[in-house]
């Protein structure tokens, strides 16, 4: 049976060679874009993750019986929107603006695979009401690069292997990007675990995550 990625006479075009890239995940598109689609946005046409991202306006629309009007900040994108008194912002962030990389784990705000920043600070997004955030700024995992550069945090995870199925990482990495601003915690590991505490990696890779913290920590405070 042929090698459908050998290089053949038959392959003049280099066939085999765009198979192979194709079909060969990137870890570092994992990290840039897994808050997309998942792993799937690393192949997802550009103009597909544009439209994504455009900003919501609902304030031509009509309100339904028990909805408010809200503004909200999204990685500095405002979006007008029609919601439910009781939506809870995990929802309308994956739901209403398709921003898939906060996860909803547990649902009770205890594994922290849902942590985004609101103003700065890491939250539990499956347990705070999208009505409870206007005007403030909320970060999610697709806001953490800025201009084609991942965020220290994100170089971190993707050099020491810090993921495994990748559920939890896009909260490992919120609230790892808001601990490692403060000088106070990561002296020792046993502050950074306690930090971290939080979220849970199901899969185990906490050794991984930890170095990763802690690089992340040395390059981003010895540039301050």
């Amino acid at each position: 049976m042929t090698d459908p990625t050998e290089k053949t006479s038959s392959d003049p075009e280099g066939a085999s060679e765009l198979f192979k890239e194709l079909t060969t995940p990137s870890r570092r598109n994992f990290l840039r874009t897994m808050g997309i689609s998942g792993m799937a946005a690393a192949t997802a046409p550009v103009w597909a993750q544009a439209a994504q991202l455009a900003p919501i306006d609902d304030s031509e629309k009509p309100l339904a019986k028990g909805e408010q009007r809200i503004t909200l900040k999204v990685n500095g994108q405002p979006h007008t929107l029609n919601v439910p008194g009781n939506a809870v912002l995990l929802d309308v962030l994956r739901d209403r603006l398709k921003l898939t990389g906060t996860k909803k784990g547990c649902d009770h705000g205890q594994c922290g695979a849902c942590t985004l920043h609101i103003n700065g600070q890491p939250v539990n997004s499956c347990l705070s009401l999208a009505a409870m955030h206007q005007g403030d700024e909320i970060t999610t995992i697709e806001g953490l690069e800025r201009n084609g550069q991942l965020h220290p945090i994100q170089e971190a995870f993707w050099a020491h292997d810090a993921f495994q199925c990748g559920y939890c990482t896009s909260g490992q990495m919120m609230t790892a990007a808001a601990i490692i601003k403060d000088p106070n915690i990561g002296a020792d590991d046993a502050s950074v675990r306690e930090a971290m505490s939080g979220n849970i990696c199901r899969c185990g890779a906490y050794k991984n995550i930890l170095a990763a913290v802690q690089d992340a920590r040395g390059k981003v405070q010895g540039a301050s």
